[in-house]
C-alpha cells in the first residue's frame, strides 16, 4: 500500500504509530489509494436487521449501531421527491415515482418486501406514448433538505448517493422479460425510454452535486448486468445502450469532485473493463461465487483500475454459516481482494434472519486485520 498516512512520531515497541483515523478519514484513504490506520469495513443491513441490532445494542437511530461497533459506514443519501425520501431501495412506496406499482410479499412471519405489481410501459408499443408519459421532473426534487443532509453526514462519514440506474429502471417500468426483449426486437423504443430515464436522473444528480457543494463523497449507480451464471445481456446491447449513458452520467459525477460506485451483482466479468472506461471508480459487489468473478483473478486483472466493495459472501455464508465460517470468509476476501484498494462489506444487504454473531464476525475481523498484512 502507498505510504501515504500520516504517522504519529511516537514509538511503540520500536515502531511508528499510525495517527489515529475516524470512519471518514479511513474509507476515504482507501478511495485515494493511501494508507488508513486500519482497513475499513462496512456492513449493508436490510431494515429488520437494523431494528435488530438497535435493540440489541440499545440505541435509537441506525447511524449509533455503526458508531457503537466502529464501524466505518458509507453513509446513504436520499433526496425527497414530492415529500417521499428516496434513499433506501429496500423501502418500495406502493406506487414509486416511475409509476411503478408494488405490492408486500411476506417472506416470513417478520419480513416482507415489495414485488412490482404494476409496470406502466408494459402495453406501451410507440415512441409517441412514451413521449406523452409523466416522466419524473427533477423540478420536483427537495435539493436544499438532501444537500443540508449530506453536508451534516460529511462532517462523520462518507456518503453516497443518491441512487440511480439506466436499465433497472427501465426493467421495472416495462418487466424484466420484455425489457430483455426489446434489446433484440424494438431498439429504437429502448434508445427512447432510456434517454427519458437517463435525462430525468441525470439533471436530478447534477442539482443534487450542484446543492451539496462537494458533500457528496460517490453517487451510486445500480445495473444488474449479470445473473447468477452469465450475463443478463450481451456485451453488444450494453455498448448500445449502457455505455454512453454511463459515460455521460459519469464525467458529469467527476465534474463535481465525486466518485462513481456502480453495483452489479452477478457474472458480469466480461463487462467490467468497459464499467472501468465508462468512469466508474468503485465496483460492488464482488460477487465472487458467480463464474468469472474469482477475487484472485479480478483483483489481478483490475486491481490498479477500481476500488472493490463487497466480497463477503452473503447468499450461504453470512446467513447460514458460523460464525468461523465467517470469519474465514471475511479473511480470505481481505488477502485476496486487499489489502489496497478494498473495502470489506457485505455482498449484499445482510437479511432479516442473519445471525447478529455472524455479522459481528465480519466486522471484528476486518477490525483486527493488520494493515501491513
Amino acid at each position: 500500500m502507498n505510504n501515504h498516512t500520516q504517522l504519529d512520531p511516537s514509538h511503540q515497541n520500536g515502531q511508528l504509530k499510525r495517527t489515529p483515523m475516524n470512519a471518514r478519514e479511513r474509507v476515504l484513504a482507501v478511495l485515494n489509494r493511501e494508507t488508513p490506520d486500519r482497513i475499513p469495513v462496512d456492513i449493508w443491513l436490510a431494515p429488520e436487521l437494523v431494528e435488530t441490532f438497535k435493540a440489541h445494542l440499545g440505541v435509537e437511530t441506525e447511524l449509533d449501531i455503526y458508531r457503537k461497533l466502529d464501524v466505518d459506514k458509507i453513509a446513504w443519501l436520499g433526496i425527497p421527491y414530492k415529500g417521499v425520501v428516496l434513499k433506501d431501495p429496500n423501502e418500495h412506496q406502493e406506487v414509486n415515482h416511475w409509476g411503478v406499482k408494488f405490492e408486500k410479499v411476506e417472506a416470513s412471519s417478520q419480513v416482507e418486501y415489495g414485488e412490482v405489481s404494476f409496470s406502466p410501459l408494459l402495453e406501451f408499443d410507440s415512441v409517441e406514448e412514451l413521449d406523452a408519459y409523466p416522466w419524473p421532473n427533477p423540478d420536483d426534487f427537495d435539493y436544499a433538505t438532501a444537500a443540508a443532509e449530506a453536508k451534516e453526514l460529511a462532517k462523520e462519514f462518507v456518503t453516497l448517493g443518491p441512487w440511480i440506474s439506466l436499465f433497472e429502471v427501465y426493467c421495472s417500468m416495462r418487466s424484466l422479460e420484455e425489457a430483455l426483449m426489446d434489446t433484440v426486437a424494438e431498439p429504437e423504443f429502448v434508445h427512447a425510454a432510456l434517454d427519458y430515464i437517463a435525462e430525468s436522473q441525470g439533471e436530478m444528480v447534477r442539482r443534487f452535486l450542484e446543492a451539496a457543494d462537494g458533500a457528496i463523497d460517490m453517487v451510486f449507480i445500480s445495473d444488474d448486468l449479470g445473473s447468477q451464471s452469465s450475463l443478463l445481456m450481451s456485451p453488444a446491447s450494453f455498448e448500445e445502450f449502457l455505455f454512453p449513458r454511463l459515460k455521460k452520467w459519469c464525467d458529469m459525477i467527476h465534474s463535481y469532485g465525486a466518485k462513481v460506485f456502480f453495483h452489479t451483482d452477478g457474472a458480469s466479468e466480461p463487462l467490467i473493463q468497459r464499467l472501468i472506461d465508462a468512469g466508474v471508480d468503485i465496483l460492488n459487489p464482488i460477487q465472487h461465487v458467480c463464474p468469472g468473478m474469482d477475487c484472485n483473478a479480478i483483483k489481478a486483472k483490475y486491481g490498479k483500475q477500481l476500488i472493490f466493495h463487497g466480497g463477503v459472501e452473503n447468499q450461504k455464508i453470512l446467513p447460514f454459516g458460523t460464525a468461523q465460517e465467517v470469519a474465514a470468509e471475511t479473511t480470505a476476501c481481505l488477502e485476496q481482494l486487499g489489502p489496497d484498494g478494498y473495502l470489506p462489506c457485505s455482498c449484499h444487504f445482510a437479511q432479516a434472519d442473519t445471525p447478529i454473531e455472524n455479522v459481528m464476525a465480519l466486522i471484528e475481523t476486518v477490525q483486527r486485520h493488520d494493515v501491513s498484512d
